[in-house]
This record gives C-alpha cells, structure tokens and sequence, in this order.
C-alpha cells in the first residue's frame, strides 16, 4: 500500500520530459565535449580526439552525432580534398555552458 502512494507521489518524475533531455548530454563525454568546444571553439575531429585522448574515434563519432541530433553541436562539412569536417557549439549549447562550468566548480570544490 505504501509503495503505491510513493509510485503515485513521484509519477510525473518519471514522465517527466526534462529527464529526456538531460540523459541525452549528461554523460562524462558529451559534457566534456561541450566545454572543450566552448573554449576552443570550431574544432576538427582530430582536434577533439587530441584534446581527450582516452576516447575511442568510435565513442567520440556517437557522442559528437548525439550532441548534433538534439541541436547541441552544430557540423560544418566542406567539400575539399581531402573532406574538411568543423565542429561547433549552436546557441543552444552556448547557453548551457555557464551551467556546465558551475557544476564543474562545485564538483571540484567537493574534492
């Protein structure tokens, strides 16, 4: 009975549409990438590959089409030779950051 009330209680957390969003960058890569994007700003892939070396190409190519898919990261393509491929954070993201630079503060702090 009393389990019942709690599911009741705490229904609308678990549809809760913020959830959604936050699991799709809350992760230790993806906010990574987005702070690393900020301070660098437009970056090639190699160039975010250097700057996390303990990423995979594969891990890091999911999570850069990930942050892209939900308007995070935006991917500029140029038709050269060899293709040219550019990184950068949307407004979106850049309104994030200063979010994402508090929590790293807090976190550090509690170290």
């Amino acid at each position: 009975m009393k389990t019942e009330k709690i599911s009741e209680k705490y229904s609308c957390v678990a549809m809760c549409p913020m959830r959604n969003v936050i699991a799709r960058f809350a992760n230790k890569w993806s906010m990574l990438l987005l702070v690393i994007l900020d301070e660098f700003g437009v970056m090639r892939f190699n160039e975010l590959s250097r700057a996390i070396p303990d990423i995979s190409p594969k891990v890091l190519s999911g999570h850069l089409k990930t942050l892209e898919s939900i308007g995070l990261v935006k991917r500029n393509l140029y038709a050269e030779v060899p293709p040219r491929t550019e990184y950068e954070l949307t407004e979106l993201a850049r309104t994030l950051i200063p979010i994402l630079r508090g929590c790293f503060i807090t976190i550090v702090n509690l170290l």
